[in-house]
């Protein structure tokens, strides 16, 4: 790969890197580490990833290398379907394990499509708190959503705007910020033909400055005590350590905190590099940074009472589909069209807002009936489900290409499921489990 790539861009590394710059470009010319991450949500998950498994990645608890792909892809098995895993490079799992979410906080993942991050941090809130997650592009935030309804987070709101729009109407909101920025992408270039073609000499600048603007919005939205992670999948100086010491000096309310990442090391002034000869993964870098000024958590926005309505359809649903899951208790139900949601209570208010999915849709709510959403699926433990079928593998592709299935059981809606791990809602009647796969899931 060497003579592929920029010569601006080897100078500046072998300026960098010193003794280690042959060692580095030998791991460019090695085959990237592709990994995964399992979803705790899943009871089976290792069980049904095991053919794909080479390893843990050390530095996420949930992740797991690849083994050489075969013709039996991960990405097409009937557990990638269920939120059983994401597929997602292993060094790219380092930054949400800096954040380190807990259980109760309110987090925004600031520039999150596809949603590798933002899954990894909804797992480690555990359906507790608050995650926003949010892309400016309209089709990546789509996916983004797709991705957290998929792997079943229960308590994330996503948003499509620029960082700015937010900043003006979330003032110190967060408990925790990821920004993974935007960048020139030189850490991809191993995996990533398109990265090297679309770099030039000017890019890691230029992003700088963009990077610069992202980082004082994302200041704007922390709460004091507050801590943002700053990570870039690029190695140079200017988008890293340079865009990171820039920020301090703007905001000296703000100092770096170190931290150490399992199977990388400690980090320096808050900042830590992960590059392709060092360890298993390929080129990223990490910082934390602490706001300084000690003060309240940011209090709950204020909830609307539950009308009659929703009441009545919260009732139905928990009747006569599934028992509702005691984090749903934390959260406020409310009706967007004909569709019933629920969201943290901790929520700031989205009103001016691009919002792409405003909290879990449990159910569309008909004249004379209620249809449980696919969200709702993918969200509850199975064993909530008032029926439930589990589906061998030949009837569960057939049920992932949108078809009917035979089924005796009792008539009404129908949890499916592969290795107890959910499929999607169906419904029973005259001896078939009729498909309510939404279309856009379904598989040819």
């Amino acid at each position: 790969m060497k003579h592929t790539l920029p010569e601006a861009f080897l100078n500046d590394m072998q300026r960098l890197l010193g003794d280690e710059y042959p060692a580095f470009l030998c791991a460019l010319d090695a085959s990237p580490a592709l990994a995964l991450r399992l979803n705790p949500k899943r009871k089976d998950a290792e069980a049904v990833a095991a053919p794909y498994i080479d390893g843990p990645v050390p530095w996420c608890g949930e992740g797991r290398y690849l083994a050489p792909l075969g013709e039996d892809r991960p990405g097409t098995a009937i557990a990638h379907a269920c939120g059983a895993f994401y597929l997602q490079e292993a060094s790219a799992m380092a930054s949400a394990a800096v954040l380190d979410a807990m259980p109760g906080e309110r987090v925004l993942d600031l520039c999150a499509a596809p949603g590798g991050k933002s899954t990894q941090i909804a797992a480690a809130l555990g359906d507790r708190g608050l995650l926003v997650s949010n892309d400016p592009e309209p089709s990546r935030a789509q996916a983004l959503a797709g991705n957290l309804e998929r792997m079943g987070a229960a308590n994330a709101v996503v948003t499509c705007a620029l960082p700015r729009k937010l900043a003006g109407s979330w003032r110190e909101c967060f408990d925790a910020i990821l920004v993974d920025a935007p960048c020139s992408g030189e850490g991809m270039f191993r995996r990533d033909p398109a990265a090297r073609d679309e770099w030039n000499p000017a890019s890691p600048e230029g992003c700088a400055r963009r990077q610069a603007e992202i980082l004082d919005q994302a200041a704007r939205m922390l709460r004091p005590g507050g801590r943002l992670v700053y990570s870039t999948c690029t190695f140079n100086e200017y988008e890293n350590e340079g865009s990171v010491l820039g920020f301090l000096a703007r905001h000296p309310d703000f100092a770096p905190e170190d931290f150490q990442l399992p199977g990388v090391g400690d980090s320096d002034r808050g900042m830590l590099r992960l590059f392709p000869h060092r360890v298993r993964g390929d080129g990223h870098f990490v910082a934390r940074l602490r706001r300084t000024d000690s003060g309240p958590a940011a209090e709950a926005t204020p909830s609307a009472r539950t009308d009659k309505v929703l009441r009545a359809a919260l009732e139905s649903l928990e009747r006569d589909i599934c028992r509702l899951p005691d984090f749903i208790a934390d959260m406020q139900p409310f009706r967007q069209g004909d569709r019933l949601y629920v969201r943290p209570r901790t929520c700031p208010a989205l009103d001016g807002l691009r919002v792409i999915s405003p909290g879990l849709c449990l159910a569309r709510l008909g004249r004379n009936h209620i249809e449980p959403a696919h969200a709702l699926a993918m969200a509850i433990d199975p064993g909530c489900a008032r029926r439930r079928i589990d589906l061998d593998e030949g009837a569960a592709r057939v049920w992932l290409r949108g078809e009917a299935i035979p089924c005796e059981g009792e008539k009404g809606w129908t949890l499916a499921l592969y290795r107890s791990m959910p499929l999607g809602w169906g419904k029973v009647s005259d001896g078939m489990l009729k498909n309510h796969l939404p279309k856009g899931l379904r598989r040819c």
